[in-house]
């Protein structure tokens, strides 16, 4: 039998296997572009209302679980869409890990100053447990939110104003209430009032040796709806810029913000650093406090600190009848 060029020829795909092709294409193109997209709005700073707000917290996890669709892109042979999902991969881990990774030591010769913060839930945070922190980790400075004056009398009662002797204290009912407890001398600087009603104590903090240190206790609105998400973008857009040429600034407390958010961010880039970050402890979750599995951990409470400021070692706490952990860290200052 003579061979021809039609002989050679391959026989036509059946439609079937055809539609079972495109079906396959389209459905890698379902799994992966989510994750291009969570990655461009991440990269970008694109989140803007609820609920990209919120989600944008749990970016770690997508980070991780980006490696899912890239992995079902190589075994199925699609080769744009693996190449799409692997610079997602890339982009998000850019963002995330640097965080899991100590880039510097406490600069010798100033002042050491050891701070806590601790969200109080409405003011029901176990004042016992707040005293034996503030003892067992020796702290010098501890920030209060939702500080109310049910938890001012019981935080006295448990002995709190005999180790921080000094305070600068706001309470309220409900989650606006705000306080400094110190070891140093404090000057009331006032009740930072923000239009969502929500606000910070504010204070000046002597600490011996250092130049003049500018603390706030920390606490915008949560973006927990549409309405409070615009309150949030407007709350965070008034924390204080730093002060690079003038007084030493902290920022503790419940920032309802992580740093993969822009917003965050861009308070950040004015001339802090978050100390979590910096000592390779970005990962470590402060809410919720009782690590429902349902719910993912993530870092809301910060310690931000000004960038002459050195960090040591950065840790969190268990708080009972609160629904955050407590935040520790040892700061060191520069001298004055």
């Amino acid at each position: 039998m003579a061979v021809t060029e039609d002989t050679l020829r391959l026989p036509p795909e059946k439609p079937l296997r055809r539609g079972r092709r495109r079906w396959w294409g389209a459905l890698v193109w379902l799994l992966v572009l989510p994750f291009a997209a969570w990655a461009a709005v991440r990269v970008f700073g694109l989140e803007s209302g609820f609920p990209a707000v919120q989600l944008m917290a749990f970016t770690p996890y997508v980070a991780g679980a980006s490696l899912v669709p890239l992995l079902v892109a190589l075994v199925t042979r699609r080769v744009w869409p693996a190449v799409v999902t692997a610079v997602a991969t890339v982009a998000l881990a850019a963002c995330v890990l640097p965080r899991w990774i100590s880039d510097s030591a406490p600069e010798p010769g100033g002042p050491g100053l050891r701070v806590l913060s601790v969200n109080m839930l409405f003011g029901g945070a176990d004042p016992g447990t707040i005293v034996g922190l503030v003892r067992q980790l020796n702290v010098d400075l501890v920030a209060l939110q939702e500080y109310t004056p049910e938890a001012q009398s019981a935080l006295r009662a448990a002995g709190l104003e005999a180790v921080l002797p000094n305070a600068v204290s706001y309470p309220k009912p409900g989650v606006t209430g705000s306080a400094v407890y110190s070891r140093f001398p404090v000057t009331d600087l006032g009740y930072r009032q923000f239009p969502s009603t929500f606000g910070q104590a504010r204070a000046s903090v002597a600490v011996p040796g250092a130049k003049d240190v500018r603390v706030e206790s920390v606490h915008p609105c949560a973006p927990a709806s549409s309405r409070l998400s615009h309150c949030w973008e407007k709350d965070i857009a008034l924390e204080p810029a730093a002060t690079p040429d003038g007084a030493v600034s902290l920022l503790l407390g419940d920032f309802n913000a992580t740093l993969d958010h822009a917003k965050f961010r861009e308070l950040l880039d004015t001339g802090y650093r978050d100390a979590a970050d910096v000592a390779g402890a970005g990962f470590d979750a402060s809410w919720p406090y009782d690590e429902r599995w349902f719910i993912p951990g993530v870092v809301l409470d910060h310690v931000v600190a000004d960038r002459r400021v050195g960090v040591g070692k950065v840790s969190v706490h268990q708080m009972p009848q609160s629904d955050h952990k407590a935040v520790f860290a040892e700061l060191v200052l520069p001298k004055a």
